[in-house]
């Protein structure tokens, strides 16, 4: 009986890479022995022609070719689960269409999950060729953060590029919640994982669409969907400014008993009053970021809404 592979694909700003990305995959067709292909190509709200070669494409190869259009831009985060949802095959990959997940390593991943005990493939970049320096630095930094302060191992350089079997899909399927971290859930929901090593590759065509701000937005998203310690850190100030904040006070009343007090306090209570207020809104912003986390959790929103499908 012949297996599916499902390719998950998305794509913002890509009308470029979009044809580029399916003639890389049809030339290793052949080495996916025993395996049919089904494409989704997720067009997140792009306004060039992205859409325009997902539906040349669809037309040209109706029965592997599939798509589907948000009504906006709801992030890679929603594309990848949109893609998840839709996939129907055995086993199930999600790539760039930019070309830096090398589809050549496709064969050795499949071979790997079929004639062994794993469920996932992944992949991993073993270097940062390329990227701006500040980039690499912070993203090295993250993840010895992330695994120093959450009980989710994520692989340091790991992508999204992985293939998985239908069960960790429908496992993963499991988690809903609108606020994703996919590398986290990869990891959060187990199963057991083998890592490819691979060279940082450039992109096929195209400028990216992530940049440093948009970076450091997703890992804080990261550190606060899988971990509480953060809440741990407004915990521990709160508690050292008080101590700090009495011993302070403390100093100021013998002062002023022994030496007296020529500027009648005004500085000493200023400085206290800054210090105090300082930590107070810096834990308020640690727990608000908690807070509004969950607020768009409750109010169950879709993760993302489809314009057309096909």
């Amino acid at each position: 009986m012949t297996k599916k592979l499902s390719i998950i694909v998305p794509c913002y700003f890509e009308e470029e890479s979009i044809p580029l990305f399916y003639q890389a995959v049809e030339e290793i067709k052949d080495q996916l022995k025993g395996v049919e292909l089904e494409y989704w190509f997720i067009n997140d709200g792009s306004t060039d022609n992205s859409l325009k070669e997902m539906q040349a494409l669809q037309a040209k190869d109706p029965k592997h070719v599939h798509y589907v259009s948000f009504s906006r831009n709801f992030g890679k985060e929603a594309a990848l689960y949109c893609g998840l949802r839709e996939a129907t095959g055995d086993y199930v990959t999600v790539m760039d269409v930019d070309l830096q997940d090398p589809p050549a390593m496709l064969p050795e991943m499949l071979e790997i999950v079929e004639t062994s005990d794993y469920d996932c493939v992944g992949t991993r970049r073993i270097d940062r060729a390329g990227e701006p320096p500040v980039r690499s630095f912070f993203a090295r930094m993250f993840y010895r953060l992330i695994n120093k302060i959450s009980d989710t191992e994520i692989v340091d350089g790991a992508r999204d590029y992985r293939l998985m079997t239908r069960q960790m899909v429908d496992a993963i399927l499991q988690m809903s919640e609108y606020n994703r971290f996919s590398k986290g859930i990869f990891s959060w929901v187990g199963f057991k994982t083998k890592y490819l090593n691979y060279e940082n590759q450039e992109r096929v065509a195209g400028k990216t669409s992530w940049n440093f701000w948009s970076l450091f937005k997703y890992s804080i998203d990261g550190i606060v969907n899988f971990s509480q310690f953060p809440l741990d850190i407004a915990a521990f100030v709160g508690f050292g400014s008080s101590v700090i904040s009495g011993l302070a006070i403390l100093f100021i009343i013998i002062r002023y008993l022994v030496h007296g007090d020529p500027t009648s306090g005004w500085a000493s209570t200023i400085c206290i009053m800054l210090f105090i207020g300082g930590i107070q809104l810096f834990c308020l912003g640690i727990v608000g970021k908690y807070i509004g986390k969950i607020f768009t959790e409750v109010k169950n929103r879709p993760v993302y809404i489809i314009k057309e499908k096909k």
